[in-house]
């Protein structure tokens, strides 16, 4: 399940998000090389041609349990910070819970908090900076959709970043473990129920204010479970807002880093 480690210093073991791999939260790493970590990242069970690659995989529980177990075997009882993107941010409040006694920090990009789409509390769909020039330049059939559909700021830059760090991961992977696992989308418990002492260790919650796949409203429903968290809730940003928004992102991003040490 570990796909690729890079720097040095303490872990930080990053969880990509749904149906993508490992390369949406490389923008985050190329931007604080020069921090004291060693990035641990994992593909989840439905990219193909990696570690992680598991065609039996059936649901969100199963996934949780296997990065848990992966960290284990890869860390031991080493402290590490965790960071998670969209579904991967429900994953690593999971892990963060579980293995709390050895957990650093935990940050979440965009993370998922309701697991039933019908029930989270979205923004309707609004691009803040439309560009019908960008979206025609992007490769036609499912890329250009899947951008046009996302996107809330279209410019050439958010168009390359999309191109380098969403689409491999979308090619990548196995539609039928992604469908398989989205029918049983949920965790078993609620990692702040099943864990309900408050989370004390730093914490980023970052979330786009027009981000109409997860929202930002669940999110800050549970603030009260972590004390030492920053919540930013970024505009002109939907729910690839670290590629539309990436200085604002990289500076929060580090200022977490900086509150662990």
């Amino acid at each position: 399940m570990i796909t690729r480690t890079t720097g040095q210093g303490r872990p930080l073991v990053a969880v990509h998000g749904f149906g993508i791999d490992h390369r949406i939260l490389l923008p985050l790493e190329r931007a604080v090389t020069d921090a004291p970590w060693r990035w641990v990242h994992l593909d989840l069970p439905w990219v193909r041609e990696s570690p992680g690659y598991d065609p039996s995989a059936s649901s969100a529980q199963d996934v949780a349990d296997a990065v848990r177990e992966a960290v284990r075997a890869h860390l031991g009882d080493e402290p590490f910070a965790i960071v998670g993107n969209s579904f991967g941010g429900m994953v690593a409040r999971s892990v963060a819970h579980e293995l709390r006694g050895q957990v650093l920090g935990l940050a979440t990009i965009v993370g998922v908090v309701e697991p039933d789409h019908a029930r989270r509390r979205v923004p309707p769909r609004q691009v803040v900076l439309p560009d019908p020039a960008v979206v025609a330049a992007a490769e036609p059939g499912a890329a250009r959709d899947d951008f046009a559909a996302l996107s809330v700021v279209q410019t050439t830059a958010t168009l390359e970043a999309y191109e380098q760090s969403v689409l491999p991961g979308l090619r990548a992977a196995d539609q039928a473990v992604v469908d398989r696992i989205a029918s049983d989308y949920a965790l078993r418990t609620e990692p702040e129920a099943l864990h309900p002492d408050p989370f004390t260790a730093p914490t980023l919650h970052l979330f786009g204010r027009q981000d109409d796949v997860v929202g930002y409203e669940d999110g800050w429903a549970l603030r009260d479970h972590y004390p030492r968290a920053t919540y930013a809730v970024l505009d002109a940003a939907g729910h690839n807002a670290h590629l539309e928004r990436p200085a604002v992102a990289a500076a929060l991003f580090r200022d977490w880093l900086d509150r662990m040490a």
